[in-house]
C-alpha cells in the first residue's frame, strides 16, 4: 500500500512549500553537556514486586534519555495511579505522581503552557483504560504534544489483582471469581480510533526494540502513544509469555519496519484478505508478491488499525513496532498560535481589568 503522504516528505509539507509546519521538538533545549544513565538515576530506593517488568522498563528508559540530549530539567514525567505511576520517583527530572487517570490531562496542560517541556507520561491499563479512558482518547484526538507510554500487564497489580480493561473474557481474579464477562480493550485499536498521529507497541524484555520504539516516540511532533507489555509476576505471571518463549515466539511475532514486507516467521505473511481485511496466509500458497509492505505512514487509520486486529484469537500473530507515523499540526503549537495572534491584533490581556469589566458590585 503506498503512501499517502504528500510527496513523500517526512514533515508533511507539500513540493510547492503549502501545507502545515511542524516545530516538533524545536523550542525543547538540547544540551551541550554529555549525559549518562546514571545522571537520570534519582536517589529514591526502587519498590516494585521481584521480577517485575516495570524494573526492565525503567532501566531502558533512563538508558535512552541521555540519547535525547535534553536537560533534566526539560523533562517532566507524569504519572497517575498503579505500579507504573511510582516512575517519577526513579527518575532524577521534573516529575509529578498525579491523581487517578488524569495524567494526559494534566500533561496537556505542561505541554500548551510550557512547549519548552518534553513531557512524557507512564501509565497502566488499568489507570488509562478505565477512569482515565476519556482523558486519553482526547489528549490523541487533539495531538497534544506529549508521549505517553501504558504498561500493559492486563491486570489490577497495586490493588492486588482485580481484572483490568484488557483482562481477557472469563479471566478469574478477585474481582470475577467465576471469570470476567468483559470484552478486553485493545489499546492500540482504541488509540488509533482516536487517530493518534503516532502509535505503537513493544515488550517489556526486549530492550533494544523498546528503546528504538521511545527513541521514535520521542522524535515525533505531536502526541505519541506506545503500548508496553509488561509483566506482573505476582497476579498475572507469563501473561505475555507466548511472546517472549523462544520456541514460540517466531511463529507469532509480526515485526514491522517500515517499508520492509510484513512477515510471521519466515514463511507466512500478511496479505489481502477477500473482503480487503489482512489476513495472514503461507507465503508458498499466497504468493511472495501478494504480501505487503509496511506503510507507516498512511494518513488513513484504517490500514493501521486493520494491523491491530491481527492478534485476534489472543497472541496468534502479534504486530511489534510502530503502527502508524503521520505529522499534522499540534494542539499546543495552534493552541499558541492563536495566543499569538491574539496578542498581536489586540495586545496583551490584562487579567484584573477583565475581571472588573462589566457589571460589578461591591458587598459590604
Amino acid at each position: 500500500m503506498p503512501s499517502e503522504n504528500t510527496d513523500g516528505h517526512p514533515n508533511g509539507v507539500a513540493a510547492d512549500g503549502s501545507g502545515p509546519a511542524f516545530k516538533g521538538l524545536t523550542l525543547v533545549p538540547v544540551s551541550d553537556v554529555r549525559y549518562r544513565m546514571k545522571d537520570f538515576k534519582s536517589d529514591q530506593e526502587v519498590r516494585w514486586c521481584p521480577g517485575c517488568g516495570d524494573y526492565a522498563i525503567l532501566a531502558a528508559f533512563q538508558g535512552f534519555l541521555p540519547e535525547l540530549g535534553v536537560p533534566r530539567e526539560n523533562i517532566v514525567i507524569v504519572s497517575g495511579i498503579g505500579c507504573s505511576s511510582r516512575f517519577p520517583y526513579y527518575l532524577s527530572t521534573y516529575g509529578m505522581h498525579s491523581i487517578h487517570g488524569r495524567a494526559p490531562a494534566i500533561a496537556t496542560g505542561l505541554a500548551a503552557s510550557r512547549p519548552d517541556l518534553s513531557v512524557w507520561v507512564v501509565t497502566g491499563d488499568g489507570d488509562g483504560l478505565s477512569i482515565g479512558g476519556n482523558h486519553l482518547i482526547h489528549a490523541l484526538r487533539r495531538n497534544v504534544n506529549i508521549n505517553v507510554l501504558m504498561f500493559n500487564n492486563r491486570i489490577y497489580g497495586l490493588t492486588k489483582g482485580q481484572y483490568s480493561p484488557t483482562s481477557e473474557r472469563g479471566k478469574v481474579t478477585k474481582s470475577s471469581p467465576v471469570g470476567s464477562l468483559d470484552t478486553p480493550f485493545n489499546p492500540v485499536s482504541l488509540a488509533l480510533g482516536a487517530e493518534a498521529s503516532f502509535v505503537a507497541r513493544t515488550v517489556d524484555s526486549d530492550r533494544r526494540h523498546l528503546t528504538s520504539v521511545l527513541r521514535a516516540a520521542a522524535d515525533h511532533p505531536g502526541a505519541s502513544f506506545v503500548e508496553i507489555y509488561q509483566n506482573c509476576p505476582i497476579f498475572n505471571d507469563d501473561a505475555f509469555e507466548p511472546l517472549k518463549d523462544p520456541g514460540q515466539r517466531d511463529a507469532r511475532l509480526l515485526r514491522m519496519e517500515h517499508g520492509e514486507p510484513l512477515m510471521v516467521g519466515a514463511d507466512r505473511g500478511v496479505v489481502l484478505g477477500e473482503y480487503g481485511e489482512l489476513v495472514v496466509a503461507d507465503v508458498a500458497e499466497a504468493g511472495e508478491d501478494r504480501v505487503l509492505r509496511h506503510d507507516a505512514h498512511r494518513t488513513d487509520p484504517g490500514y493501521a488499525f486493520a494491523l491491530s486486529r491481527l492478534d485476534r484469537p489472543a497472541f496468534e500473530h502479534v504486530p511489534v513496532g510502530l503502527f502508524r507515523s503521520v505529522r499534522r499540526p499540534s494542539y499546543d503549537e495552534m493552541l499558541n498560535g492563536q495566543i499569538a495572534e491574539a496578542e498581536t491584533t489586540q495586545g496583551r490581556g490584562d487579567l484584573a481589568a477583565l475581571l472588573a469589566s462589566g457589571d460589578t458590585w461591591t458587598v459590604e
